[in-house]
């Protein structure tokens, strides 16, 4: 495991940007950060773990809403300073509660949500 994580390139702050993806659609549906320690955990766990900047915490994705995200491959970009999850994903992946934190789309000069919240 010190092999894989000597390979990433964290930035200044000790982060880098992990996307998850669901590997069933394909579909992009977050985007966080990870320190060593969240990746550490990720790879003993099998599930994603992140580093929150404005709680300067770890966290498991879905410790308390049960939205959990297994891990099932990673990938390293050729730079080494991006971190993309092949996940499975229980419930939204979205705080807001959407399906992915993706929902606002570009429509001429402005955002516009193209997704719901689930029920």
């Amino acid at each position: 495991m010190k092999r894989l994580i000597e390979s990433i390139k964290f930035n200044d702050a000790g982060l880098v940007p992990a996307i998850a993806q669901d590997a069933t659609s394909g579909r992009v549906l977050m985007m966080a950060w990870m320190n060593e320690e969240a990746v550490q955990h990720t790879l003993n766990t099998g599930y994603a773990h992140y580093y929150s900047r404005s709680r300067q915490s770890q966290w498991k994705k879905g410790e308390s809403s049960g939205h959990v995200q297994k891990v099932l491959d990673m990938h390293l970009d050729c730079d080494g300073d991006t971190i993309l999850l092949t996940i499975e994903q229980a419930g939204p992946a979205c705080h807001t509660n959407r399906a992915s934190c993706f929902y606002k789309q570009r429509q001429g000069d402005d955002w516009v949500t193209i997704e719901n919240p689930l029920a």
